[in-house]
């Protein structure tokens, strides 16, 4: 009998966005449960049972589950696997960290970046950095693990009303790993995988300090800020922000693309996005393909004067 799993993202307070995404991919193949697993945290129980289509919210609650470390979930997650058919978790860091080590503990293979669903065991997903798109099917009788990949799916509604249990697990925790501290660039913009306005730059913008440019239109658009593989490569942000396949895959409402060429992988993590307005000043790149909005011409003067007439 189908019956999903979907592991919750959140960060002990507030349920993370891309979990009601990744809701709306897993009730497509069948009846859904949530487990949430963390130190007391109920609140975040609540928000998940308020999300239409859930038919359960499983809560693990220890203290070992207060910081989300992989190495610590994955055996609880592994060990509550045993009733479902599926094991799914959102295609986002920290689904990308915990769920492999699951998938291996459990003896299974993984579907990674589910960007469609076509049966129960059956979906489409990106190979190649998003150069290929493949039709996947997990083979009857095998546990299917999962992530989503978020950006393909709409958040799930509210309106759900489902029932909160205490869940617990029969799982030897490692002591081999355990958490110290967490240090984290405090930043006042929006995330930028859950953001409606982002604003990215790439090689074109030239260097760290010209990255400023890309923050005040940011800034005066109240939009997430991005970048390419290539201004990453090059020094000129944290890797944190780095927008494509092999980096984070968004759907925003509004994209701005600046000195950004178009490579194939930062085309596939945008693929979702809504109005695409890409400035560069070379008329050939292959971002223009894909833009709703082009201005060709040197970003240095184009960014300031639009950041300028948005008062």
């Amino acid at each position: 009998m189908t019956k999903v799993l979907l592991i919750a993202e959140h960060d002990g307070k507030t349920l993370n966005p891309s979990t009601a995404k990744a809701l709306t991919c897993a009730a497509a193949i069948g009846p859904t449960e949530i487990a949430v697993l963390g130190d007391g945290a109920d609140a975040v129980a609540s928000q998940a049972a308020a999300l239409a289509g859930v038919q359960k919210v499983l809560q693990v609650s220890r203290a070992e589950n207060a910081s989300p470390l992989a190495a610590v979930l994955a055996p609880q997650i592994a060990a509550l696997a045993g009733d479902f058919s599926h094991l799914l978790a959102p295609s986002t860091t920290f689904g990308k960290d915990v769920l492999p080590r699951a998938a291996a503990l459990l003896g299974v293979p993984q579907v990674s970046d589910i960007m469609e669903v076509l049966g129960e065991r059956k979906f489409r997903r990106p190979i190649y950095a998003g150069n290929v798109i493949v039709e996947t099917e997990v083979p009857a009788g095998c546990l299917v693990v999962g992530t989503v990949r978020t950006a393909s799916f709409k958040a799930a509604d509210a309106g759900g009303n489902a029932s909160v249990e205490a869940a617990t697990t029969d799982a030897d925790l490692p002591t081999h790993t355990r958490y110290i501290k967490l240090e984290a660039q405090a930043s006042e913009r929006p995330d930028l995988q859950s953001a409606a306005r982002v604003v990215s730059g790439g090689r074109g913008v030239g260097s760290a300090e010209n990255f400023e440019v890309i923050y005040k239109l940011a800034d005066k658009l109240g939009a997430a800020v991005g970048a390419s593989r290539a201004a990453v490569d090059a020094g000129y942000v944290p890797n944190d922000m780095q927008v494509g396949q092999t980096g984070k895959i968004i759907a925003p409402d509004l994209y701005f693309a600046i000195g950004i060429s178009g490579a194939i992988q930062h085309l596939t993590g945008i693929k979702d996005a809504g109005t695409i307005v890409a400035i560069n000043k070379d008329a050939e790149a292959a971002i223009f393909e894909v833009a709703d909005i082009g201005l060709v011409g040197d970003l240095f003067s184009i960014v300031p004067e639009l950041e300028q007439k948005l008062g």
